[in-house]
């Protein structure tokens, strides 16, 4: 018998066209940190092809069939989804703290410190990522149209784009802060609390996916 087309695919072009299956919501439901890093999983790793909610029926058969492994339900561990859905800050309600827009993985939200932010209805991508680290609740989600290749598409290269920047603005605050530490011992305390900053916000990601699971097993 001669060997499936998928395994002779070099390994890179074979997690690219997963990736390209996946709805590129970077929601992170899957327990990866975005929808490429599952891609790699299930090629490199055999991970389970129904860890991905906003995919749905639909993508699961897809993966099925490029990877020619059986159908399977969606993991209920990972969630349900009911439909493609964008965030809405309730304006009156926000206090500017910024959190929201340091959560989203596409850049959506704009805004500035102490003022009122605002969720780019175009460019959502319904991942709920904002909800949890939000100290206000000012933050629902609204049905929208469907989620189009097109709107996957370009959300991968806003999240693409979004992690070069965040990468660059790393490397240049830490060479600055190497140049300038030995004299400027205020420039470590800013960084450290910059990096708590950053913790605290993971962790509240963390537990709200742990809140979220423990609430779709009750």
């Amino acid at each position: 018998m001669a060997p499936s087309i998928f395994l002779l695919m070099p390994t890179e072009s074979l997690i690219a066209q997963v990736n390209a299956l996946l709805p590129q919501t970077q929601c992170t439901r899957c327990g990866y940190e975005a929808c490429q890093p599952y891609a790699k999983a299930i090629v490199q790793e055999n991970e389970a092809i129904n860890r991905c909610p906003p995919g749905g029926k639909a993508g699961i058969e897809q993966l099925a069939q490029l990877l020619q492994r059986p159908i399977l339900d969606l993991d209920p561990e990972c969630g349900s989804f009911d439909g493609p859905s964008r965030a809405v800050i309730i304006e009156e309600h926000c206090i500017g703290c910024t959190l929201c827009i340091q959560a989203c993985p596409v850049d959506a939200i704009v805004g500035a410190n102490k003022l009122m932010h605002t969720v780019l209805a175009q460019d959502c991508t319904g991942c709920e990522l904002c909800i949890p680290p939000c100290p206000v609740d000012c933050i629902v989600m609204v049905p929208t149209d469907e989620w189009s290749p097109n709107d996957a598409q370009q959300a991968a290269q806003r999240y693409s784009e979004r992690q070069q920047r965040l990468t660059t603005k790393m490397g240049n605050e830490s060479g600055a802060v190497a140049r300038t530490l030995s004299n400027k011992p205020s420039l470590a305390k800013a960084a450290n609390e910059a990096e708590q900053r950053q913790a605290l916000i993971a962790d509240a990601l963390a537990r709200a996916r742990a809140r979220r699971a423990q609430t779709q097993r009750s």
